[in-house]
């Protein structure tokens, strides 16, 4: 069995079971290899998971995590290779087939429909009837027992584009449990949540083992891998390094076995604010349809050289508040000004998004596939996307494909974005690439105010501590940052400022360099009432 000590890089021996007492394997992958054109995703891959233990898989973007589970849930058929299920060996022919299996899936990239009740997404394809139509007292009373038992907060009847990104994860965990799989695959299922909220989720983790539930967990997050998982198995470039015991198991061990180097940190204390605002909000507002405003009378102020961040669980308006400054959303009431640059104050309340990304307003937006991205389209389309009537996207009235196709080679050069070439397709790259992509389309435009929206969600420990070194180097050259963030380490160790948003309102200010993330998960929960007045 490999050890966490396992130089970086070296092969590893996987002994016949994982780290601690034996028991009858759930899963036991043999040998899977997958080929896409260009690339082999994963290599001679060695898992053996244990009924009723949480195990848990960690990797670099594009080491071959999610090809592995989507073979296993079966969207992809291995080329080589043997799934077994409790020691008999099956052939997935599509996901219906894993799903009769006892196998569920909760993608990093949800797969609702927004249009769509919460019911309606969680019973879609296994819909309970009545008289040949759908029983929605059936099905209503079995989603409500299934979000009481394991705190998931649902509401039958929500619609799904009223829902914030962390109630979304919540839908998807539901349908899951809706279908009575045995075992749960969860693709980076803290993402979203603060602490406390992490703790309930491990709680309910903890309730599913004791049922004899099998949990395979797949997170960036070592501090709480480590916390959660009874077993680990570490992929590095598409194919086994080895497995790890978190109890003796260290972050950095963990780290250095995946991408060769030492779990970084975001603290940066060295203050680089300027006197210049670049970003002034002045008694914003958002309307809702019915019922209160998702942003209510929100004033704040984004220097020159300064982060400010934005904390709070999702839901409560920070989504909201950026799409109104990107112009993404039409103020009900307040403004908004752009300065710095040397252009002077200027009020962009009434300008498009395209003229605010002119003006120099750069988007790192909370949900990649809907705001982010065109799947279908090629690496440089989306590198030119929001940025396609400046070079390198344009000459003279005209797209330039080969200066884009250019300049997206050099993107995925400076950016380390794993990928055949500019001309992959976008869905062909894994949940981190992707990120690494728009973070580096965002970058290359040196904007004077960067909204910054998760900017390292789905990311491994080597892309976040880059991430982080491209915002402090942005910062100290001057650009402004808006920071929003479910990492409240991340909050915490990159703000200049740090603003609690609360029910669409900030709700206290508080100083990143004294508080810590418990004591802002109690602000932003309102369990903590006392702070600065934003």
């Amino acid at each position: 069995m490999a050890t966490a000590g396992t130089p970086a890089g070296a092969p590893a021996s996987l002994s016949k079971g994982t780290p601690g007492d034996g028991g009858a394997l759930a899963v036991e992958l043999r040998g899977i290899t997958k080929r896409f054109p260009g690339v082999v995703a994963n290599k001679d891959i060695e898992l053996r998971v244990r009924r009723g233990e949480v195990h848990a898989i960690v990797g670099e973007n594009g080491a071959g995590k999610s090809t592995l589970m989507k073979t296993l849930y079966g969207e992809h058929r291995p080329d080589e290779g043997q799934i077994l299920l409790d020691g008999r060996e099956v052939s997935f022919r599509s996901p219906a087939d894993a799903i009769a299996a006892g196998i569920g899936m909760v993608h990093q990239h949800f797969m609702l429909a927004d249009n769509f009740t919460v019911l309606e997404n969680v019973v879609l394809g296994s819909e309970p009837t009545k008289g040949g139509r759908l029983d929605r007292a059936t099905a209503r009373r079995r989603i409500s027992e299934i979000s009481d038992r394991y705190g998931l907060g649902l509401r039958p009847d929500d619609l799904l584009e009223d829902l914030g990104v962390g109630d979304r994860q919540r839908v998807e965990i539901a349908k899951v449990l809706y279908r009575n799989a045995r075992t749960l695959i969860l693709d980076e299922p803290t993402a979203v949540l603060v602490p406390q909220e992490v703790d309930e989720l491990f709680g309910n983790l903890a309730e599913l083992k004791r049922e004899g539930l099998t949990v395979i967990f797949i997170s960036h997050k070592l501090d709480e891998v480590r916390k959660v998982a009874d077993s680990i198995t570490v992929i590095r470039r598409g194919t086994t390094v080895g497995t790890a015991d978190p109890r003796t198991t260290t972050s950095h061990q963990l780290a250095e076995m995946m991408v060769g180097s030492e779990l970084p940190s975001p603290e940066i204390r060295t203050s680089t604010v300027r006197e210049t605002p670049v970003l002034q909000l002045r008694d914003v507002t958002v309307a809702a349809p019915t019922g209160r405003p998702p942003v209510d009378d929100v004033t704040l102020t984004v220097r020159e050289g300064e982060v400010v961040g934005i904390a709070g669980v999702e839901g409560n308006g920070q989504a909201e508040l950026v799409d109104a400054v990107m112009g993404l959303r039409a103020l009900a009431a307040g403004t908004v000004l752009l300065g710095g640059g040397g252009t002077g104050e200027q009020d962009i309340t009434a300008w498009s998004t395209r003229a605010r990304r002119e003006a120099g307003l750069g988007f790192i937006p909370e949900d990649r596939h809907r705001q982010g991205m065109l799947l279908e389209a090629p690496l440089w389309e989306n590198r030119i996307l929001g940025h396609q009537t400046r070079p390198p996207a344009v000459k003279g009235p005209f797209i330039d494909r080969r200066g884009a196709r250019s300049d997206t080679a050099r993107i995925m050069r400076d950016y380390d974005v794993r990928a055949p070439g500019p001309d992959t397709l976008a869905v062909a790259l894994s949940g981190g690439n992707q990120q690494k992509l728009i973070v580096g389309r965002e970058m290359s435009a040196a904007p004077r105010l960067l909204l910054a929206a998760h900017p390292t969600r789905g990311v491994d420990v080597g892309a976040q501590g880059a991430i982080w070194r491209l915002l402090e180097e942005a910062r100290a050259e001057g650009m402004g940052i808006l920071l929003i963030s479910a990492d409240l380490d991340e909050l915490i160790g990159l703000s200049d400022t740090l603003h609690v948003m609360l029910r669409g309102r900030l709700v206290a200010t508080l100083d990143p360099s004294a508080v810590t993330p418990e004591e802002l998960g109690g602000y932003m929960t309102g369990a903590r009432t006392t702070a600065g007045a934003a």
